[in-house]
């Protein structure tokens, strides 16, 4: 395959468009979840992640899991984690069976928080999917994420 190998070409697009619709979600869900709750795209998965935890087995993420799961570096999620930590959002706390490990927790304000804007949050994604179907190059890759979690 060259770099002007029309199969690679074709994967190039497409790779454009899905960056596309990703920003211009990411874009539009940020600028409602600021405006209505002063918090990021990135603090508010921060928040639903930790608030999907339990007292089970594996039911406390490591930082590095916490990290994987909103796309983040270690050290990214530790900085995002100390500003909600400060705003009163989340709590760290040591590990009782492990003195090393430290666990977060998403506090009662960062619950209140989460659960008011997470119609914002659904909102702002129909808003963004919705103008995005409206776009030729987009519109394939809408109908995909759609059919991602459908009901069966």
């Amino acid at each position: 395959m060259t770099a002007t190998d029309p199969a690679l070409t074709a994967l190039a697009q497409s790779w454009c468009a899905l960056s596309l619709l990703h920003g211009r979600i990411e874009a539009h869900i940020e600028r409602a979840l600021q405006a209505r709750h002063e918090l990021s795209v990135r603090e508010y998965s921060l928040l639903d992640v930790l608030s999907r935890q339990h007292d089970g087995e594996g039911g406390h993420l490591q930082m590095k899991q916490v990290a994987d799961a909103v796309v983040l570096s270690q050290s990214a999620t530790t900085r995002l984690v100390t500003r909600l930590e400060d705003r009163g959002l989340l709590e760290r706390y040591l590990c009782p069976t492990d003195r090393r490990g430290i666990y977060t927790n998403v506090t009662e304000a960062g619950l209140t928080l989460l659960e008011q804007a997470r119609p914002t949050n659904d909102a702002a994604l129909r808003e963004a999917l919705d103008a995005a179907s409206l776009k030729p190059e987009l519109a394939p890759l809408v109908k995909t994420v759609e059919s991602l979690h459908a009901p069966a």
